[in-house]
C-alpha cells in the first residue's frame, strides 16, 4: 500500500488539497445541510453516505479516464454540468412545493432514506468540480514505479474519505440547529429555504455553463 502513495511531502500537499475542496461548500455540501436542517442529523448522515458513493464514482471515472475527457472536450463538461444544473433546480422545485401543500395540522412529509441516499449520489456525482480536482491534481501525485491506475484509486478514495468526515462535521452541525424546525410553520420555512438553495445554486451553475461555452 505504501508503494501506492506518494513520498510525505507531496502526499501532504494531496491531503490539504483535498481537505480544501472538501470544506469548500458546494451542491454535495449543501445537500447535506439542507437535509440535516429539514429532517434532522440522521438523515443527514444518509445523505452524507450518498454524496460519499458519488464522489467514489467520479474517482473511478477518474481513473478510467474519464476525467481526461472532460479535460479535451469542453461539451462533455458542459453537459455534466448542465445536467447537475437542471438536477438541483428540480431538487429545489420539489421541496418547495412539498412546503406549500403542507397541511398545518400534521406531521411534515419525511423523505425516505433511500430517497435521500439516491439523490446525494446524483447530486456529487453529476459535480463536475470533484472530476475536474482528479483530473487536474493526481497526475502530479502519482509515480513512475507502480501501476497509475491503482495509485490514482487509492488517493481518491482517501479524498471520498475526507470528504465524508467533514461533511459528517457539517450534518451533526446542522442536526443540532434541526429541533428549533420542529414546529410546522418553522419547518416549512427550513423546507422553502432549502428549496432556494437548490434552485439558486441550480441557476447559478447553468449560468456559469454557458459562460464557458461562449
Amino acid at each position: 500500500m505504501t508503494d501506492l502513495l506518494p513520498p510525505w511531502p507531496l502526499f501532504s500537499a494531496f491531503l490539504l488539497a483535498s481537505l480544501a475542496l472538501a470544506v469548500t461548500p458546494g451542491p454535495g455540501v449543501l445537500y447535506v445541510v439542507t437535509r440535516s436542517l429539514v429532517q434532522g442529523r440522521g438523515c443527514g448522515l444518509v445523505s452524507v453516505a450518498g454524496v460519499a458513493f458519488g464522489n467514489l464514482g467520479n474517482a473511478v471515472a477518474a481513473s478510467i479516464g474519464l476525467a481526461a475527457l472532460f479535460a479535451v472536450s469542453s461539451f462533455a463538461f458542459s453537459v455534466v454540468k448542465s445536467a447537475g444544473a437542471l438536477y438541483l433546480i428540480y431538487l429545489g422545485i420539489r421541496m418547495f412545493r412539498s412546503s406549500s401543500v403542507e397541511n398545518p395540522a400534521s406531521k411534515p412529509e419525511v423523505a425516505p432514506l433511500g430517497r435521500v441516499f439516491r439523490e446525494g449520489f446524483v447530486v456529487a456525482l453529476l459535480n463536475p468540480k470533484t472530476t475536474v480536482f482528479f483530473a487536474a491534481f493526481l497526475p502530479q501525485f502519482l509515480a513512475p514505479s507502480a501501476p497509475p491506475m491503482l495509485q490514482s484509486m487509492v488517493l481518491g478514495s482517501l479524498f471520498v474519505a475526507i470528504a465524508a468526515v467533514t461533511d459528517s462535521a457539517y450534518a451533526l452541525a446542522a442536526g443540532m440547529v434541526a429541533p428549533m424546525l420542529r414546529g410546522n410553520s418553522a419547518r416549512r420555512m427550513g423546507l422553502r429555504f432549502g428549496s432556494g438553495i437548490f434552485v439558486g445554486l441550480g441557476v447559478f451553475a447553468a449560468l456559469a455553463a454557458a459562460r464557458s461555452d461562449e
